[in-house]
């Protein structure tokens, strides 16, 4: 395989073949990120993906799963991206699901008709990075949307027929707004209503715009029971018809999983139990990205 820099992939997609389509992000402004700093977007050429599908014929014939990297594939333009698809289809037809990252902007490239066709092509699902529903917070971070663009085209991919899977970052509006984050965060998540919701806590990483906000003293990070607090708010404030709300990644010192609306009374239980010191929370040395 043909891969170019660090292959990011979402958790959940461990297991899957990783074929890497483009380098980088398209958008690759947001201000806590430092995944693509030395990548200039593009998309790589046909016959280096195409010679990749053919290896993973060869080689990956147990997965069942194909995630396509990196950060943003689903801006590949329409016919190019069917063609990928197609040849996946061809040479890797034990695969059930291919998966992707999206953000608004690509999101909002592609018809109706266009995403229908590409989960009748197989793909299943897509990763959307909301971070915050908070428009204050999105600005100040630099993702690019607005809060009501997110709910749009969230609502978008899923009418497709498309899963959704939404990240959203505890922490990243900071001390003063943080449970107003929480808040709208629960009200966005609610008005798309995703299959999978997934909390990560913020971790600075060195050279990345934030951090140096956070060095000069204009930052102040959250400490583990803001964390918490802010975590119980998002999620008393998120309705979800059904559909999974984890904040088990290793990030969070509370592992949560939590079937929505099932298990919503119980999780903020348990983080009730954990602000009042009787469940203990994962110690900082053990906490990575």
């Amino acid at each position: 395989m043909h891969y170019e820099g660090n292959i990011i992939r979402p958790p959940s997609e461990a297991d899957s073949i990783l074929l890497q389509v483009t380098l980088g992000c398209s958008h690759n402004k947001c201000r806590f990120c430092g995944t693509y700093p030395d990548k200039r977007f593009a998309i790589k050429p046909d016959a280096v993906i195409n010679a990749d599908i053919d290896y993973a014929a060869r080689h990956f014939t147990r997965q069942r799963r194909l995630f396509l990297c990196d950060g943003d594939a689903l801006i590949i333009p329409q016919k190019r991206l069917e063609a990928i698809l197609a040849r996946v289809l061809e040479k890797l037809p034990w695969v059930t699901r291919v998966g992707v990252y999206a953000n608004a902007k690509s999101i909002k490239m592609k018809s109706d008709a266009e995403l229908a066709r590409l989960r009748e092509m197989g793909l299943g699902i897509a990763y959307m990075g909301l971070e915050s529903g908070d428009d204050v917070t999105l600005k100040h971070i630099r993702k690019g949307a607005t809060a009501e663009t997110m709910i749009a085209m969230g609502q978008k991919i899923r009418a497709a027929g498309i899963r959704l899977s939404i990240t959203v970052l505890l922490g990243i509006a900071g001390m003063e707004r943080s449970l107003i984050h929480a808040r709208e965060t629960g009200r966005v998540l609610s008005a798309i209503d995703p299959e999978y919701v997934g909390a990560l806590s913020l971790m600075l990483i060195p050279g990345t715009p934030l951090h140096e906000e956070y060095k000069a003293g204009d930052f102040p990070l959250l400490d583990s029971r803001q964390m918490l607090a802010e975590l119980r708010e998002m999620i008393a404030h998120t309705d979800m018809s059904r559909g999974l709300f984890h904040a088990n990644h290793a990030s969070n010192y509370l592992p949560i999983r939590a079937r929505m609306p099932r298990d919503k009374a119980a999780t903020l239980e348990l983080i009730d139990s954990a602000l009042s010191g009787r469940v203990g929370l994962r110690p900082e040395w053990m906490r990575a990205l």
